[in-house]
């Protein structure tokens, strides 16, 4: 970077940083959050699988759902890692949160954080049984794929190549729910229960995207931290798991 090009115009011609040592506050501020939001929000995912685990009808259900548990966790920790080099206490982090505590079923947050962690708010809504986690892995599986080639773009290279490696595994964990849900609809009651499912976590999930318009998200893409718009990458997930739902009988929320 030049001595005297101002680091958002850097940034914002598709520069990237390298270390923690070059980065200026406003963007390190950012990019915590950032960081904070996916690790939170994959220690949460994994902890509230982890209790579905044991619902699982059959052996291979069982490993899928017990892999899908390691690897969010894993990549929680990969993301961490990097939080540490910013001065962020991985040992603690990890403990910090009960992350399995979910709101009432029946709550309505919309897209806004709770309590004191950072994860997104599709997180704090509670599992009910097999047939529900599969169908929310689906869903929110499919949304993580879209948010992580977004977030395999960002400035900071360190944290962009940690996305890239998660993605292919995020990618399997969607298709190991979807093959999940194609064996659960293959009878009137699995089918039933599923369609119930997909109408109350679709909304829910479609949240996690945040708000169109997003006045952050301003600041975000001049720091090449956010390049597609919240409504894009939400518009690009109805389309995703729509032809999905579709294919199954299950669409129609």
């Amino acid at each position: 970077m030049s001595d005297t090009m101002p680091i958002e115009d850097y940034l914002a011609q598709g520069g990237v940083l390298t270390s923690p040592a070059n980065v200026p506050p406003r963007y390190r501020g950012e990019l915590l959050r950032l960081m904070a939001s996916f690790v939170d929000s994959e220690l949460a995912g994994s902890a509230g699988f982890a209790d579905t685990i044991n619902d699982a009808p059959g052996i291979q259900e069982r490993i899928s759902a017990a892999r899908i548990v390691l690897e969010k966790a894993d990549h929680a920790g990969k993301v961490l890692t990097i939080m540490e080099t910013f001065g962020a206490d991985g040992g603690r982090y990890a403990v910090h949160h009960p992350w399995a505590v979910r709101l009432a079923r029946e709550a309505d947050i919309g897209a806004a954080r709770q309590g004191g962690d950072m994860r997104l708010s599709v997180f704090h809504y509670p599992l009910e049984g097999w047939v529900d986690a599969v169908v929310m892995n689906v869903l929110m599986g499919r949304a993580s794929v879209v948010q992580l080639k977004e977030l395999s773009r960002v400035s900071y290279q360190p944290l962009a190549e940690v996305f890239r490696a998660i993605l292919p595994r995020e990618t399997r964990h969607a298709e190991l729910g979807l093959a999940g849900l194609v064996r659960i609809v293959d009878d009137a009651e699995g089918h039933a229960k599923a369609k119930s499912s997909v109408a109350y976590w679709y909304p829910r999930v479609a949240a996690s995207f945040g708000h169109s318009g997003s006045a952050r998200f301003e600041t975000l893409s001049r720091f090449g931290l956010r390049h597609t718009q919240n409504e894009t990458l939400l518009a690009e997930w109805r389309a995703e798991v729509d032809a999905q739902l579709s294919a199954l009988a299950l669409k129609g929320q």
